[in-house]
């Protein structure tokens, strides 16, 4: 069991990391003796790592940095880095390395503010482990200025310094950035191996694990979510009921009013879980003193709190709202299928008796066009649009009477 058995579908990817974090160990020593560095190596400070939505970006990213830090007795003798077990892999991890920082869109952006101090942080040698690796999630949502403030450290990196980017396609980072990284593209994998991974790794029932990944179309993520977790199953069950109860304005109306709600629950649930817990955290940090009362000179660090978990909700709701269209886009390219007589296996077997009853009600045409009408809704909530009146719109593209 190394941190590569969780890399589901990338085999060749888990090649080319492995290998480069083998040459990784001669850097170390010389780094740490003053020897010269190798003139050859696989290995390099920036890496960017592509692929389509479900692929495992962020997933092979920390794999990788759990290698580059990985402390296993048996790597001192010529076994393979990533070992999984030891403190350095199982702290990368799961996220508490000292030396792996961590930077993901809280809002619809990466602002400067969020990079400044990771930036900075770039700058200084490892604390404890072996590299000082940063980890950026999202590096698609950078701004101008974050992006700006990424390719400085980028350029000029310390010797011990690795940056790992996740974005979705090479077009989505600066030219500037992504010139100066070691490309690495990721496929999406088989429903057969991601029904695998979740039978093999999450105890996952074979019938389940079968249907979850058919349903998320090898998205690891969504497919792990769908098959744990009996609430994602539920509202994935009423989003798909939607395309049966838009018929008339007041269901459009209706049904996107209740999209939205769900969203915001979802969006409250989770503030609910995390807000309080880092709002409690921090006034014990700043010398909250009985009562509650914070020192002088506070207010400041708080309200930096309280905007970072406004922008965290606003992103937790569009993002909600975002995989409830990812699914009804699914179930109309099912629609699509039918009324094609496709042999491709449909997704949502699940609901087999509504797709036939759309297939059969409507054109190939009039599906493309609510597929578009979901596809609008994303771009318009991409640009900040208003959730309830984006999704109203399409709603009301959707209606089939």
């Amino acid at each position: 069991m190394t941190v590569w058995d969780d890399l589901v579908g990338q085999e060749k990817v888990a090649e080319r990391l492995d290998a480069a974090a083998r040459d990784a160990d001669a850097l170390v020593t010389a780094y740490a003796t003053g020897a010269p560095a190798p003139e050859a190596t696989k290995m390099t400070h920036a890496w960017l790592f592509t692929g389509p939505p479900g692929a495992g970006r962020t997933h092979t990213a920390r794999a990788f940095a759990a290698a580059l830090q990985c402390v296993s007795p048996d790597r001192a003798l010529g076994g393979s880095p990533g070992c999984g077990f030891c403190d350095g892999c199982h702290t990368a991890l799961i996220g508490t390395h000292a030396d792996v920082t961590t930077v993901a869109a809280v809002g619809a952006q990466i602002l400067a503010d969020d990079m400044r101090d990771t930036v900075r942080k770039s700058f200084t040698s490892p604390a404890n482990g072996r590299w000082q690796i940063i980890l950026v999630e999202d590096a698609e949502r950078l701004n101008e200025k974050s992006a700006n403030a990424v390719l400085k450290a980028v350029e000029e990196p310390a010797p011990r310094t690795v940056w790992l980017l996740c974005a979705p396609s090479l077009e989505d980072v600066l030219p500037t950035i992504r010139s100066r990284c070691r490309h690495l593209s990721l496929l999406t994998p088989s429903v057969d191996a991601v029904a695998d991974m979740l039978v093999r790794r999450d105890g996952v029932e074979p019938a389940v694990a079968a249907s979850a990944a058919r349903a998320t179309q090898g998205h690891v993520d969504q497919a792990r979510r769908l098959a744990t977790d009996p609430a994602a199953r539920q509202r994935r069950a009423a989003v798909l009921k939607m395309p049966l109860r838009v018929e008339d304005v007041g269901g459009a109306l209706k049904a996107a009013q209740e999209l939205v709600d769900a969203a915001a629950e979802d969006a409250k649930q989770l503030a609910e879980e995390m807000d309080g817990k880092e709002t409690e955290e921090l006034k014990a940090a700043m010398g909250a003193v009985q009562g509650g009362r914070m020192p002088r000179g506070t207010a400041g660090v708080m309200k930096d709190l309280e905007d970072m978990q406004k922008r965290r909700r606003t992103r937790t709701q569009r993002d909600s709202l975002d995989l409830a269209l990812t699914d009804l886009t699914g179930f109309y390219r099912d629609v699509l299928a039918l009324q094609f007589g496709s042999r491709v296996a449909i997704a949502n077997g699940d609901t087999e008796d509504a797709l036939q009853r759309l297939a059969r009600a409507g054109t190939p045409e009039a599906t493309l066009r609510r597929i578009e009408a979901i596809g609008a809704c994303r771009e318009a909530l991409d640009r900040n649009v208003a959730p309830l009146l984006a999704v109203e719109a399409m709603t009301m593209a959707l209606r089939t009477g």
